[in-house]
């Protein structure tokens, strides 16, 4: 795609989402003459006065050739929704990110994930059942996305990777900055045996605001959520219900009434989420059980 680099122009000016880049796209037919546009044609196209004014002074400020460069620096790929390699569950849902940026491969199996997430306080049971589901559904060929964060979600990817499976991990910033510091090897296997993921341009710094937006991109990519061990209002309880609205399946693995950390999922399963004790309980509610015998 020759206007790839006014996707990512756009994509790293504040406030211009979706819906803005759907005006654009569809005023000017392509974002290389939109980002070429005179202030009178961004207001003619349907974006307010802010907006025309943060394109008009950023651009200016702004080199693509360095962008580019900086990210075929860093191997990271740009995917725009237009772009047929875009995840298609993806693509889908309410807001779907204009840009994706993505370090390593998605392929055509990722399209069969199911996100697994919780707390980054996991208690032994919690890690322990968070490593047997994810690697058994690893092993039937189902990709993991998880956020990379302490706790639980490391905990799964890291039971993909052990069985060979596809991981998939959805950042909350820049690809060029891995948040927490101390999973740089786990991302750099991920890369091997699936992808990072972002809506962020690199150099984008984790900020507390980014990771219920990364959230929705987490639970949009797959079949399914399962939440873990999680606070009733935890990230995880976000993503369950981003799944919800998402019209995704919310799966919960119960656990004790005294435990702080399995209120959400307790109260989730009170609320009709699938129960699961073993990952044939999702592989059957997704219909999957058939697949993962072949």
């Amino acid at each position: 795609m020759n206007d790839k680099k006014y996707w990512v122009g756009f994509s790293l000016i504040p406030g211009i989402g979706q819906v803005k880049f759907s005006l654009l796209e569809k005023h000017f037919g392509n974002l290389e003459d939109a980002w070429r546009a005179p202030a009178s044609e961004l207001r003619a196209a349907g974006l307010d006065s802010k907006s025309v004014s943060t394109i008009v002074a950023r651009r200016s400020l702004t080199s693509l050739d360095d962008e580019m460069e900086k990210l075929e620096r860093h191997r990271a790929k740009v995917l725009t929704q237009n772009d047929p390699d875009y995840p298609p569950h993806l693509r889908e849902i309410y807001d779907p990110p204009p840009v994706l940026y993505v370090r390593g491969s998605l392929t055509p199996e990722d399209e069969r994930a199911v996100t697994v997430v919780g707390t980054r306080r996991a208690t032994a049971y919690g890690r322990q059942v968070a490593e047997e589901i994810a690697g058994d559904l690893a092993q039937t060929n189902i990709t993991i996305v998880s956020g990379l964060a302490r706790g639980i979600d490391f905990v799964a990817h890291g039971a993909a990777l052990a069985v060979g499976g596809r991981t998939i991990a959805v950042f909350g910033c820049g690809l060029d900055v891995v948040y927490p510091s101390e999973h740089v090897r786990l991302a750099r296997e991920i890369v091997e045996r699936g992808a990072l993921v972002s809506e962020y341009p690199l150099g984008t710094r984790p900020k507390a605001e980014n990771f219920p937006r990364r959230n929705r991109i987490m639970s949009g990519m797959s079949l399914g959520v399962l939440v873990v061990e999680a606070g009733e209002s935890s990230g995880a309880m976000i993503t369950a219900r981003l799944a919800l609205e998402q019209d995704r399946e919310v799966f919960a693995v119960p656990g004790s009434i005294l435990s702080p950390m399995s209120a959400g999922p307790n109260r989730l399963i009170q609320e009709g989420a699938k129960l699961v004790r073993r990952h044939v309980d999702i592989l059957e509610e997704l219909n999957l059980s058939t697949v993962a015998r072949q």
